[in-house]
């Protein structure tokens, strides 16, 4: 938890939903405690000490990486390693705050829940939106201008892992557009993954379920409405290079698979267009189908009651996904 003097405050940004999404972040870096910061340039995330610090991937570029846990428990000894990737816009504070009603536990969240039974990473994309008060972008991480490609974001993925000596094979948990980041990285590195889980994850066929509305959609996506939009730091990204990429790209490994979906609306800024919003509930749940027949007896987590952001609202039903899906890679492969 945060001191006890903090307050709830609302911030955050839709990703997939394209506004302002308001979260209650009451508990911030909840049951995670203070990360041990490491001013390092080097390959120094392995073995069980927590690290946080930025990582050299090269080209005058650092990227912020914190790793916890050190394996065993529900995923077995050697089992993989948990990599949290965060949704478009949003740095790695997602995995560590949480927002829920009973009978959902305040705690713990996602980040130290799967630190209790595996090594975790999570780090920050260059231009996204930390959750602090106010919200601002982070620092942590070298910045990058221009319109991003899904190649780029998975390549800064990899270079992360690689320079920092995290220990695969990895099982890759991606939130919203981070499932598209994930989901390319496992079609590039087969060999280095060894499970995925979608959290409301974005999908390839939203282009099509849109038809003529997706121009204005992918303007949303890419201009939310966030008081960063104009900075040239934000992150932005060619959505439709993303979904080329996907098609493009081999298939995935034959890795186990869970995929987490809302049932509640997504939150949204005042003002948002009604009609595109209605477009994109209504194609959501065909978008999450998809995703659970991209492998065989993938289950599916309908988080009652959740918004978008499942791993905030319900964190101990993702950390049970995850928890699934490492148990489920370490058993003889198919």
């Amino acid at each position: 938890m945060t001191s006890s003097g903090t307050k709830p405050r609302a911030l955050a940004y839709a990703l997939v939903v394209t506004a302002v999404a308001v979260i209650a972040t009451a508990s911030a870096g909840c049951g995670a405690g203070p990360p041990r910061q490491h001013g390092v340039t080097g390959p120094t995330a392995t073995g069980a000490a927590d690290f946080a610090g930025p990582v050299d991937i090269g080209g005058g570029r650092k990227i912020y990486l914190r790793c916890r846990g050190s394996g065993g428990g529900g995923a077995g000894p050697g089992g993989p390693t948990v990599i949290l990737e965060s949704g478009l816009h949003d740095s790695s504070d997602t995995w560590s705050i949480t927002d829920v009603k009973p009978p959902v536990p305040k705690a713990p969240a996602v980040f130290p829940g799967v630190a209790a039974f595996a090594r975790v990473c999570v780090y920050d994309r260059p231009g996204t939106l930390r959750y602090t008060d106010p919200p601002a972008l982070t620092t942590r991480s070298t910045p990058v201008t221009g319109t991003r490609s899904l190649s780029a974001m998975t390549s800064d993925l990899d270079k992360v892992l690689t320079a920092a000596r995290v220990p695969g094979p990895y099982l890759l948990v991606g939130h919203s557009f981070g499932a598209m980041i994930t989901r390319n990285f496992a079609q590039e590195h087969p060999g280095k993954v060894a499970g995925l889980v979608f959290v409301d994850g974005f999908g390839t066929d939203l282009k099509e379920l849109f038809g003529k509305d997706w121009p204005a959609y992918l303007r949303l996506l890419n201009n939310p409405g966030t008081a960063f939009d104009s900075d040239p730091g934000f992150e932005k990204v060619d959505i439709d290079g993303a979904i080329r990429a996907i098609g493009a790209a081999g298939p995935l490994p034959k890795v186990p698979l869970a995929v987490l979906s809302k049932t509640e609306p997504f939150a949204t800024a005042p003002g948002a267009p009604k009609e595109l919003l209605a477009r994109l509930e209504a194609a959501w749940p065909q978008v999450q189908r998809s995703l659970v027949e991209l492998e065989p007896q993938t289950p599916q987590f309908l988080a009652t009651g959740s918004d978008h952001y499942v791993q905030v609202h319900d964190p101990d039903l993702t950390i049970s996904a995850i928890r699934l899906v490492a148990g489920r890679s370490v058993r003889p492969p198919r």
